[in-house]
């Protein structure tokens, strides 16, 4: 049978609303990624550690388990920057970045906090776990060879405090101090 051009103009005007609704989701999961996610590192951003890390500190509470914040700074890194300019720096927190995503596990949380400063949370794990597995992350940042425009960039070495929950404090602000 052939269709009335009502009913046909009525299902088309249809699927344009179902498509600007798909769209409007699709648009909606890339701003909510952006807000979370640092672009330059693909690691979360401090906005998002800032929310989390209230909540996970109360899971540990309440579960009886420890919770370890661990932050990574950057050596020297103005210095780095200035000598060899802020795309090699760029480069530079890319490999950390990807180091870092590559070292954890999915209990964990892997954040750019800003600049040249990195935490990672590490759930249901003492400073006395915490210890060897933040240490192989420096060792691995160490060793990485970051290229930029074909050269090769020296080493970059981090330091690294860590605090455990609740030995060093039962907040976050008393964490990242």
């Amino acid at each position: 049978g052939i269709i009335d051009e009502d009913l046909r103009r009525l299902v088309l005007l249809f699927g344009d609303v179902i498509k600007l609704s798909l769209s409007n989701l699709k648009l909606r999961d890339t701003l909510l990624e952006r807000a979370i996610r640092d672009p330059l590192t693909g690691l979360f951003n401090r906005r998002y550690l800032d929310e989390t890390l209230v909540r996970e500190l109360h899971h540990a509470d309440r579960g009886k388990t420890p919770l370890c914040l661990a932050m990574l700074d950057i050596d020297h890194f103005k210095i780095f920057n200035d000598e060899n300019g802020h795309e090699a720096g760029d480069e530079v927190l890319k490999a950390v970045g990807e180091i870092m995503k590559n070292s954890t596990r999915v209990s964990d949380i892997a954040c750019r906090f800003g600049g040249e400063e990195f935490v990672l949370v590490l759930n249901g794990v003492d400073a006395s776990a915490a210890l060897p597995h933040v240490e192989q992350i420096c060792r691995e940042i160490k060793r990485r060879q970051v290229i930029c425009n074909g050269k090769s960039l020296c080493a970059v070495t981090v330091s690294v405090g860590v605090a455990e929950a609740p030995a060093h404090g039962v907040s976050p602000e008393e964490l990242l101090r």
